[in-house]
């Protein structure tokens, strides 16, 4: 019996009234026949989903009967029947997200807001918590293993779901990463090239010069690095779907003479470079093999030239969102800057700069959004409503995620240690 249904059975622990209030009765006929005591169960069951939220300001309801709010609610949750409420209770952080897939749970009002509800009063939470149930959490979440294989497995769960699916939504750029926006009013495809451009600005390239690109994606970044800056890219992926688009598009425009798109695993990277680049694969290495990824960036720069990483993060260690880790992106896992100095330090590579772009990452975020809404008739051709369900909350909560400050973006610009070849100053970033 889990620690909720323990203290369910138990009946002794109290809701503090301050925090949780019960909402005014729904006037529909189907409730005069539901028992006071039961209506009285429901919404002291409803309370604790709440209280065990943090007590953000939504309102929860079960159809047809108990509902019970905090503060000036943002959103009305309403479960279909106590089942499905009993079952999210058992395990909130994963079984919400299913509930919402399958459409056992409804919301009323703003996704976006409603999440970003819940992760501001998690984090008031946190510091006062109690940290078994963490603990308990962390041992029921356990997420997937980066081995050679498992990571094959993982990014072919995400990323190999079919090319026409990610062209609805992620703009002509193709790019699956936070986007630099130079002003908030700027479009989705021009702060894509943007954040091009400042991490090419960023590694100083320069013509004639060799770059390795680390998860290269649909492989634009590739391309521009040889359009614009004049160099020649080695660009490896294990996604299959992502590494067929990028040869027939760099072959279409001209490039397949200057980007070699390789379909294999980081680890098997070689070669020399003056550059070495990776943008939103650092997600899916984890942890215990962030020094072995610090190995094969030493081999390829060989003591000279520099590298940048770009990659979400946290403020301190914590797992991933267990909905997301399981449903969306088995494997990923956003460090903190204090986990990522395991690909630097065991190897003497120099930190340079810090830049964190996390606000740029809710904004590219809500573009894909607004996209994906207004694609949604598409992929539900494409998929079915379950999938579409599925995405919107993956979207929105990663919009939310970034906006609370849950989750950070760090680029992280590095050379070797004994390498002289760096900036004086950051001039060059932002003079292009």
């Amino acid at each position: 019996m889990s620690a909720v249904e323990q203290s369910v059975a138990k009946g002794r622990e109290r809701v503090p009234e301050a925090a949780v209030t019960a909402a005014p009765p729904v006037q529909l006929p189907s409730q005069a026949h539901a028992s006071g005591e039961g209506k009285r169960a429901d919404r002291w069951l409803l309370a604790r989903m709440l209280a065990s939220l943090g007590s953000p300001p939504l309102e929860l309801a079960i159809r047809d009967g108990a509902r019970v709010a905090a503060g000036n609610p943002v959103a009305r949750v309403t479960f279909a029947s106590r089942a499905s409420m009993l079952w999210v209770l058992r395990d909130v952080p994963l079984h919400f997200g299913d509930a919402y897939s399958d459409g056992s749970l409804t919301v009323e009002g703003d996704l976006v807001q409603l999440l970003e509800a819940v992760y501001r009063a998690g984090r008031r939470d946190a510091r006062s918590r109690d940290p078994l149930p963490q603990r308990v959490s962390r041992m029921l979440h356990r997420p997937h293993i980066n081995t050679l294989a498992a990571s094959r497995d993982n990014i072919h769960h995400h990323y190999d779901i079919g090319n026409d699916f990610y062209e609805l939504w992620l703009g002509s750029t193709m790019a699956y990463t936070c986007a630099y926006y130079p002003t908030p009013s700027a479009t989705l495809d021009a702060a894509q090239v943007a954040k091009m451009d400042h991490v090419c600005r960023k590694l100083s390239l320069k013509p004639g010069e060799s770059v390795v690109e680390a998860g290269c994606g649909w492989g634009m970044l590739a391309m521009h690095m040889a359009r614009h800056y004049g160099v020649r890219v080695r660009a490896f992926n294990i996604s299959h779907e992502q590494i067929a688009w990028a040869r027939e598009r760099a072959r279409r425009e001209g490039l397949g003479d200057r980007v070699e798109y390789v379909e294999d695993d980081y680890r098997n990277i070689t070669g020399r470079y003056d550059a070495f680049v990776s943008v939103g694969m650092l997600e899916h290495v984890g942890v215990k093999n962030y020094p072995a990824l610090g190995g094969v960036v030493q081999r390829c720069l060989g003591g000279r030239g520099r590298g940048l990483i770009h990659s979400i993060g946290r403020n301190r260690p914590a797992p991933l969102q267990p909905w997301i880790e399981k449903r969306i992106f088995p494997g990923g896992y956003p460090p903190a800057l204090s986990e990522a100095a395991r690909i630097f330090e065991p190897w003497d590579l120099s930190i340079l700069d810090v830049e964190n772009l996390r606000l740029h990452y809710a904004q590219t975020l809500r573009h894909w959004l607004g996209l994906f809404e207004g694609a949604s008739e598409r992929v539900r051709s494409m998929f079915d409503e379950k999938f579409v369900r599925m995405w919107r909350l993956y979207l929105a909560g990663s919009v939310a995620a970034f906006t609370t400050g849950s989750l950070q973006l760090f680029q992280v610009v590095f050379a070797p240690g004994e390498s002289n070849e760096i900036p004086w100053t950051r001039a060059h970033v932002y003079t292009g």
